[in-house]
């Protein structure tokens, strides 16, 4: 028989299939697959309402053979089956598809899966083949066909011998060349792997054939694919364990998740969710190359192995699959035409994981904080992310250690223990809670029975900032200036004490130049003899934290020196003041530097202070 041209344009339109539909040759084997399961499936309804055609679904699958020796795959269904004018329309003319005219046919008349619905996934086998023959026999037809091509120089439809109905398609291999190897798909390692990862949950059994290498012996394996999803079946019917197992293989963890959240959604867009929150980040979390993302899956196939735009990023560390038969597939099936069902799953996954994590703080409060110990950065970053945009969903979440508790606290419950007329939430920032106990400030609002918050994280006071207020409480930082626990009478009092060492404060500043904005005394202290305090919106936290990161940009915060009025180092620099003002500028020097050191932040100097700290001791 002459050999038939392509219908549709040819070898340019060929070119484009193999060549820049898909990115990835491996996935032909995937294209393949799927459409014998389509075919499968065509059998099973035409024989609920065919009376002539009997099938027996437990003996339909699909069957995978090796041929080293001659390089050649074959991956064979017992399915529906094409008879010649459909091995010519369906094969002859690219992106033709009788799965999509099927699906349509159905879709007043009942619900079925199919997963090919472009007519192009076949064609992905040339990325891989240098030949391809397709053997067919139409279930109910006594007559079998042969389709054989070699790429866009067209194809050739011939009669052939075939017992059962169903389709045979066999790749001949191409040859390995310098920029591919080919020779891994004739491996079955290779093969069985890649069943595993893009066709696990197809609906029907996939079998290998084998061969014996003492005895040379052929036998089928049992099924490669697990078939029904782990997320397809009935929560109550999956134990913990079988969560825990298909967790620690799917995602190569040795622990067993925090939380598994499993959750199904109907309606205009409809979706299965598996998810799970860690115990740990996994190694390569704090790096570049971690990637976020949920596997993404069509009808048990899958589309994408990490599917960024599942998931916001400071949810980055949920694991899991997504799969939905909805999605709006482009015509290689590795991409999204379009995102508008995604945005919708993406919002209901990111609202279910919140009201896992509310739901794990009032009800496994110890788990809570074993999560927010790894994870609570990542929450904090939600809240300041895009200029606040979560922060009413998140505000909830996030916990702090309690000066009066001792322990982790949120926000709703520190202000449930708030006197009425309070209208302030204290906390202080530092590099650890055992520094912040011990910080001037923080002993003078306990001694007063205050509750402070202790901010240890770099992104704490951020997250502060950007709520602002909580139920109409303000945030105060206790070593900025906003923080004044004092009596109207009491700061009268202060203040003219203030005015009259004005001058005395002067020649101090002067020795400091510009590195405080102003030297003053303060009440806040009990027994502390100073304190480094903040003036505007730069706190000093904030000043370490941003000079910190590996930019060009640094900042500084208006410091202010502030000294214990009540202490006896107020009188000794007022003593030098009068008496020994040379003295005065070496005291004010070490009055600064052990003032930062109490802040946490760096001396410029610590060779002059260790001399300056010597010779004063040494008189």
């Amino acid at each position: 028989m002459s050999k038939r041209q392509f219908k549709a344009e040819s070898k340019k339109l060929l070119d484009l299939m193999i060549n820049s539909i898909y990115t990835n040759k491996e996935i032909f084997l995937r294209e393949l697959i799927s459409n014998a399961n389509d075919a499968l499936d065509k059998l099973y309804y035409e024989s609920l309402t065919n009376k002539n055609i009997k099938v027996d679904k437990k003996k339909l699958e699909i069957n995978i053979i090796i041929d080293k020796e001659k390089r050649l795959l074959t991956i064979s269904d017992n399915g529906i089956g094409m008879d010649k004018d459909e091995l010519a329309d369906n094969l002859g003319t690219i992106a033709k598809s009788g799965t999509l005219a099927f699906k349509e046919a159905l879709e007043k008349k009942d619900k079925i899966n199919v997963i090919g619905q472009f007519g192009v996934g076949f064609y992905s086998s040339f990325m891989v083949a240098d030949k391809v023959i397709v053997e067919s026999k139409k279930a109910g037809n006594s007559e079998a066909y042969k389709w054989v091509s070699t790429g866009a120089d067209g194809y050739e439809i011939t009669s052939c011998n075939k017992e059962n109905n169903g389709t045979t398609i066999t790749l001949h291999i191409k040859e390995n060349d310098k920029e591919e190897k080919y020779d891994e798909y004739l491996e079955e390692f290779k093969v069985q792997s890649l069943i595993k990862k893009y066709s696990d949950y197809v609906t029907y059994p996939i079998k290998m054939e084998m061969e014996d290498e003492k005895t040379k012996e052929k036998t089928k394996t049992d099924p490669i694919n697990s078939m029904v999803p782990i997320w397809k079946k009935n929560k109550k019917k999956i134990k913990d364990e079988e969560y825990y197992n298909f967790y620690q293989e799917k995602f190569f963890d040795y622990s067993k998740p925090l939380k598994v959240i499993h959750t199904k959604a109907e309606g205009l867009v409809s979706y299965d969710a598996l998810m799970f929150i860690p115990a740990m980040p996994p190694y390569d979390f704090y790096t570049k190359e971690y990637k976020k993302g949920l596997e993404l899956y069509s009808n048990g196939v899958l589309i994408m192995e990490k599917c960024e735009d599942l998931l916001p990023d400071y949810l980055n560390f949920v694991k899991g699959v997504v799969d939905s038969p909805d999605l709006s597939l482009n015509i290689s099936r590795e991409m999204l035409q379009q995102n508008r069902q995604l945005k919708v799953i993406a919002k209901n996954i990111e609202k279910k994981i919140l009201k896992e994590l509310t739901d794990m703080l009032e009800n496994e409060r110890e788990t809570y904080e074993a999560f927010f110990k790894t994870f609570g950065v990542n929450i904090k970053y939600g809240v300041y992310d895009n200029y606040g945009e979560k922060k009413d969903e998140l505000k909830d979440l996030v916990i702090f250690y309690s000066s009066k508790e001792k322990k982790m606290v949120t926000l709703k419950e520190y202000v449930s223990r708030m006197n009425k007329d309070d209208d302030t939430i204290y906390y202080a920032c530092g590099e650890t809670i055992d520094k912040i106990d011990m910080m001037p400030q923080v002993e003078n609002l306990k001694d007063k029975k205050k509750e402070v918050l202790y901010l240890t994280d770099y992104v704490d006071e951020f997250v502060l900032k950007m709520l602002d207020k909580y139920e109409d409480k303000k945030f105060v930082n206790i070593a900025s200036n906003d923080f004044d626990l004092s009596s109207e009478e009491e700061k009268e009092e202060l203040k003219k004490k203030n005015d009259d060492d004005k001058e005395m404060f002067e020649f101090m500043k002067k020795e400091l130049g510009d590195e405080v904005s102003s030297i003053r005394y303060t009440n806040k202290l009990k027994n502390h003899p100073i304190c480094l305090t903040s003036e505007g919106n730069v706190t000093v936290e904030m000043q370490k934290v941003i000079n910190a990161m590996p930019t060009d940009e640094h900042i500084n915060a208006k410091l202010v020196l502030e000294i214990n009025e009540n202490h006896t180092i107020s009188k000794k620099i007022k003593d030098l003041y009068e008496n020994d003002k040379e003295t005065l500028k070496k005291y004010t020097k070490i009055l600064y530097d052990e003032a930062r050191l109490i802040e946490g932040l760096p001396v410029e100097n610590p060779t002059e202070l260790s001399n300056l700290v010597c010779e004063m001791l040494s008189k």
